[in-house]
C-alpha cells in the first residue's frame, strides 16, 4: 500500500497511525484500518451517506456448497439425460458409468424422484439427506436446474466459484459482503474466476461460531459496559481521533474515509453490542431446542455442519450477502459405494438444512452446488448395507460431472422459464456430458457465469448480465436466454 506524507515529508506506516492513538486496534469494530476504509466494501464508505448496507441489500441470499474432491452429482443423485431432458433415456452403459445398476435406472418411473421439482434419483443419498433436515412443506417450495458440465478432478484449480460475480450482481450485507468457510480467496475450495475476482471483496472466514461472534467483537467494551455506554466510549474515542486528524497534513479524503470508518464502528457496536445476535449456537432454529435444525451433537461431532449453521446464519439473516460452504473428502473412488453414499448424505443434510432455515425465516435462498470432477463405474456392485446394492466408485471422471441450482420461495414453488430447463445442457448416451450442447458445458471459466445469468433471471434482471459482468463470454441475447433456467421471483 502506498505511503501517505506525514508532517516533515516522513512515511507514515499503520505503527504510527496506532501511536496517534488513529486506530484502537481492539477488534474488527473498534480498528477501522485503512484497508478496510478503502476497500469498496459493505464495511467501507458508502458514496453518498458513510453508511454501511442495509441488511441482504435487497437481493435474494446466495450459498455455495463445494464438494472438495470430484463428487458424483449427476445420474446417481441428480438425474441426467439426452437433449430431451432429464427422463431422456442414456443406454445401459450410460447408466452403469454413473453408478446405476440394472433395476435401478431411472427408465424406470419408481426410480424417479421429483419432490424438489428438479428431478432426483429416488435413492440419491443427497436426496435422502435434505430429507432428513427439510420439511415436506419446504421441499413443495424448491426448485432446481442440472447444469450438465465438465470440471477438471480433484483439483482446487478450477474457477468454479461464482461468489464474486454474485456480488457484482448487488448482493451484499449489513456486516460483510461475502464469507466462507476456508480462508482462500473464493471462501471454499475451488477458485473464483479471474474475470471476477476483486481483492477488495475477499471472503471473511466464517467456519463456527466464534468466528462469527468476531465480525462485531468490540474488545473487552462488550464485558465490562454495556452497549449504551460502550457507544458513549466510541464517540468519545472518534472525536479525540477527530481532533489529532485536525493536525495532520491529509487531504480530505482520507480524513474522510477514517471518520466514516469510526462512524460505521460506533453504528456497529450500538446495534451489536451483543454479539449473541450473530451466534448460530444460540439461534434456538439452529440447535438448543426440540426441532431446532441441528442437535447439539452433530454441530459438535462436524466441522461441516458447524460450517453450514454459521455460513447460513448471517447470509439468510442479511449480515453477509453470500457465503460458500466447503466439505471435504469427496474424492471417494475407493473401491466401494458405501464411503459415497455417506458422505453424499452428509452434503444432502447441509443443503436441507440450509432450505429449513430459509423457510424457518420466511427467506428466498439460491443454493449452488459443485465439485472438482466427479467419478465413475466400472460395473461392480457393492452389496454392503451402507452400498446399497449400487455401482462402486473406481476413479475420477471429468466427463461425468454436472452442477446445480436449487431456488426456494417460501411463497411457492420458483416457475422454470421453461419445461426442459430443469436440466441445461445434456449428456451423450454413453454417460459423458456433451460439450458442444452449451457453451458452458467445455469450459469451466463459463459455469459461474451461467450461475450469476440465473441469480440475474430470478431478478428479473438478465438484460443487465453484460453491465454485471463485461466481456462475459455465454453470448448475446439468444444465447442468455438457452440458460436461463428460472422465471423472476421478486
Amino acid at each position: 500500500m502506498k505511503g501517505f506524507r506525514h508532517e516533515g515529508h516522513r512515511l507514515v506506516s499503520r505503527r504510527d497511525f496506532l501511536g496517534q492513538g488513529l486506530v484502537a486496534g481492539a477488534g474488527m469494530v473498534m480498528a477501522p484500518t485503512l484497508l478496510n476504509l478503502l476497500a469498496p466494501t459493505a464495511a467501507s464508505a458508502q458514496a453518498a451517506g458513510c453508511g454501511s448496507a442495509a441488511a441482504g441489500a435487497g437481493r435474494i441470499p446466495f450459498l455455495c456448497v463445494d464438494l472438495a474432491g470430484g463428487a458424483s452429482i449427476a445420474g446417481s443423485n441428480v438425474l441426467v439425460g439426452g437433449a430431451g431432458g432429464q427422463l431422456d433415456p442414456l443406454d445401459p452403459g450410460g447408466y452403469e458409468k454413473l453408478g446405476l445398476p440394472v433395476g435401478m435406472f431411472p427408465t424406470d418411473p419408481a426410480q424417479v424422484d421429483t419432490t424438489l421439482g428438479v428431478a432426483f434419483h429416488a435413492d440419491s443419498a443427497i436426496l435422502r439427506g435434505i430429507r432428513a433436515k427439510a420439511s415436506a412443506g419446504t421441499l413443495a417450495n424448491v426448485n432446481g436446474s442440472v447444469l450438465c458440465v465438465r470440471s477438471d478432478n480433484d483439483t482446487s484449480n478450477n474457477p468454479h466459484n461464482p461468489m464474486f460475480g454474485i456480488s457484482k450482481a448487488g448482493a451484499d450485507g449489513e456486516l460483510v459482503t461475502l464469507i466462507g468457510t476456508e480462508g482462500s480467496d473464493s471462501g471454499g475450495r475451488s477458485q473464483a474466476p479471474m474475470s471476477m475476482y476483486d481483492p477488495a471483496l475477499r471472503p471473511t472466514k466464517v467456519s463456527r461460531a466464534s468466528e462469527s461472534r468476531a465480525l462485531v467483537d468490540a474488545g473487552r467494551l462488550s464485558e465490562l459496559l454495556d452497549t449504551q455506554e460502550a457507544v458513549a466510549v466510541m464517540q468519545t474515542v472518534k472525536g479525540i481521533s477527530a481532533l489529532k486528524l485536525g493536525q495532520l497534513q491529509e487531504d480530505q479524503a482520507l480524513e474522510d474515509l477514517i471518520a466514516c470508518g469510526y462512524q460505521q464502528s460506533t453504528e456497529l457496536v450500538r446495534k451489536y453490542g451483543d454479539p449473541n445476535v450473530l451466534d448460530p449456537d444460540l439461534d434456538p432454529l439452529i440447535v438448543g431446542q426440540a426441532g431446532s435444525i441441528f442437535t447439539a451433537n452433530e454441530l459438535g461431532q462436524s466441522s461441516s455442519f458447524r460450517g453450514t449453521a454459521a455460513v447460513m446464519k448471517l447470509v439468510l439473516n442479511g449480515f453477509a450477502g453470500a457465503g460458500t460452504i466447503e466439505s471435504g473428502g469427496y474424492d471417494y473412488h475407493d473401491g466401494s459405494r458405501a464411503t459415497g453414499e455417506i458422505r453424499d448424505f452428509r452434503a444432502g443434510v447441509m443443503i436441507g438444512a440450509a432450505l429449513e432455515y430459509a423457510a424457518r425465516l420466511n427467506r428466498q435462498l439460491m443454493l449452488y452446488l459443485f465439485s472438482d470432477g466427479s467419478v465413475q463405474s466400472d460395473g461392480e456392485i457393492d452389496a454392503s448395507a451402507d452400498g446399497r446394492g449400487k455401482l462402486v466408485w473406481r476413479g475420477d471422471s471429468s466427463a461425468t460431472a454436472s452442477t446445480l441450482m436449487l431456488v426456494f420461495d417460501p411463497a411457492g414453488r420458483p416457475a422454470l422459464s421453461r419445461p426442459a430447463a430443469s436440466q441445461l445442457g445434456y449428456f451423450r448416451a454413453n454417460g459423458s456430458v456433451e460439450t458442444g450442447a452449451i457453451r458452458p458445458a467445455g469450459n469451466v471459466d463459463l459455469i459461474p457465469e451461467a450461475v450469476v445469468l440465473n441469480y440475474l433471471a430470478l431478478h428479473g434482471e438478465v438484460g443487465r448480465m453484460s453491465e454485471v459482468l463485461p466481456g462475459q463470454g455465454l453470448g448475446m441475447a439468444a444465447d442468455l436466454d438457452a440458460l436461463v433456467a428460472f422465471q423472476p421471483i421478486r
